[in-house]
């Protein structure tokens, strides 16, 4: 039985058929956020309560060699743990104890709940409410799950984002509008988003802010951007601070940039010379960058599998900017209304998917046979070994890649393995 294609809803850019698949899913679990997330919070520290499994992978992405000392580390879950012959709470409270006493730089703790965790009930929730009213002088201590038993890895920085905004202050004066722009990006590309924003007379602040104490104030004067669109949660929790949420592509590419940014001008009331003047150099710049790597792409069919949510942007980008053909256009979950703008950016005739079931989309990667596949690293490999040409989804989340000083830099990192490929083929 083939899975059902099902009509969206009426919004904009929602109106379009969307295969729908629930089965067998291929995707890392949300610990993996933390690789970016704790080198994003200078000052936070990330202890995920969970088993040696957890501990092997989050190590394993985050490349650390065995002389580092980074700011996350994993409380393993054990036997006698599971067979309640200690007190898990105990043990946590103890375990808290010996990390600040080791490193009291720490002003931010973060215990991130796992697949083990969740099974066996532990309550982190209570456990971070207990220990941060305990040390509140010295260390906020907040709690959200990493668990990979129902979402994907791009959804970690979800949970961990919404956790910060219950912490943000009121704002104190609710007539004095801000610019909020929400997710986690390279030092590099928030100082240039900065530079643009603030060049128009737009006040602007980032979540999360490179220092925990330097988190914003959210109220009825705040409006807010996305700059990643698997933030579904930290929306939500926003809005329900009540903060306005500015639709608009998201930030790939000259085009999707100045979309975005455009967005934001318009609810600051940015005179459209204005706009024009500090946005017109990076824009050519941008245009120059993704010039370069057009003959090597144009005309190039792409399949991508769901993995981090970021698909559907980046096909508008690859379509639109360097004449691509999306295949089929795969994300594990589709927010209809933050997509709307990249979807109705979307040719009508590039197939979208929700979700997985990865048998089947195997089989139509394999009929199509196309010159390049993103997709997690459990697939690329056994993908290259049939002969197809991939490219690692998680790559373009550890990368900068958002604006235009590094529009070029994105383009380059789907040339890359079509390059590779020919090489190997000489």
């Amino acid at each position: 039985m083939n899975a059902p294609v099902f009509p969206v809803g009426n919004e904009k850019g929602c109106d379009r058929p969307i295969l729908q698949e629930r089965g067998q899913r291929e995707v890392f679990c949300g610990l993996t956020s933390i690789v970016w997330l704790h080198r994003k919070i200078q000052d936070a520290f990330f202890l995920v309560i969970g088993s040696r499994t957890c501990a092997h992978l989050i190590q394993s992405a985050a490349g650390v060699m065995i002389f580092a000392e980074p700011r996350f580390a994993t409380a393993v879950i054990e036997e006698r743990d599971l067979a309640g012959r200690a007190d898990l709470h105990d043990e946590l409270d103890s375990v808290v104890g010996r990390l600040l006493e080791r490193r009291p730089d720490i002003k931010l703790l973060f215990l991130v709940g796992s697949c083990p965790s969740e099974v066996i009930k532990l309550d982190l929730g209570r456990a971070a409410s207990r220990l941060d009213a305990k040390l509140r002088e010295r260390v906020r201590v907040l709690a959200y799950s990493g668990s990979g038993i129902e979402t994907t890895f791009t959804q970690g920085e979800d949970a961990c984002l919404s956790a910060l905004v219950a912490e943000m202050p009121r704002m104190a004066d609710e007539k004095g509008a801000r610019l909020l722009v929400v997710g986690s990006l390279a030092d590099v590309v928030e100082d240039r988003f900065r530079v643009l924003l603030e060049g128009m007379g737009i006040p602007v602040d980032f979540l999360p802010p490179r220092l925990s104490r330097d988190l914003p104030p959210v109220g009825p004067g705040t409006r807010f951007l996305l700059a990643q669109p698997f933030l579904g949660e930290t929306a939500r929790a926003l809005e329900e601070r009540g903060a306005k949420h500015l639709p608009a592509p998201f930030p790939f590419g000259e085009e999707g940039t100045t979309a975005w940014l455009g967005a934001a001008a318009r609810s600051f009331d940015v005179p459209q010379a204005r706009f024009e003047d500090v946005t017109a150099p990076a824009r050519a710049r941008a245009r120059a960058g993704i010039a370069r790597h057009r003959a090597a792409l144009e005309g190039k069919s792409i399949f991508f599998f769901p993995d981090s949510q970021l698909e559907v942007p980046l096909a508008r980008f690859l379509s639109r900017e360097l004449g691509m053909k999306p295949v089929e256009v795969g994300t594990p979950y589709l927010h209809r209304k933050h997509l709307a703008d990249d979807l109705d950016l979307l040719a009508s005739d590039i197939l979208v998917s929700e979700g997985q079931d990865v048998d089947r989309q195997l089989d139509r990667c394999r009929s199509a046979a196309p010159d390049l596949v993103v997709c997690g690293l459990g697939l690329a490999n056994p993908l290259e070994a049939e002969g197809l040409t991939t490219k690692w989804s998680i790559e373009l989340v550890f990368s900068p890649v958002h604006g235009y000083e590094h529009a070029g830099d994105l383009a380059e990192l789907f040339a890359r393995p079509l390059g590779r490929r020919g090489r190997l083929r000489v």
